[in-house]
């Protein structure tokens, strides 16, 4: 299955990854920081127009409310969407580790 988003940003993969659990959208930045150890710092504008754009394909969905916040999780699609970027990096990997590039790139 080919989609129009795949390759999966950085951006977006981490999204998909940080919200496996419930989150609203600042605890989710804050999440994607964490993660990827203060690499990626994503704006507020950036996470809502990413959240929308995965929202829109079916990948996350609201799953509640805390206040005026919207929390997001995952759906089973996202989660296969997740699968077929992972098996993709796996061999990609995969690649590195043959070619005698295990020193240095």
């Amino acid at each position: 299955m080919k989609h129009k988003l795949l390759p999966l940003s950085e951006t977006m993969h981490y999204i998909l990854l940080a919200l496996r659990e419930p989150l609203h959208g600042y605890a989710a930045m804050q999440k994607i920081e964490q993660m990827s150890n203060g690499q990626v710092v994503l704006a507020a504008g950036t996470l809502y127009g990413a959240v929308e754009n995965l929202t829109k394909h079916g990948w996350i969905e609201p799953v509640g409310e805390e206040g005026r916040r919207k929390i997001y999780c995952i759906t089973n699609e996202g989660k296969e969407i997740l699968q077929l970027e992972r098996n993709r990096l796996t061999h990609i990997l995969s690649l590195y580790e043959g070619s005698g590039m295990d020193e240095e790139v």
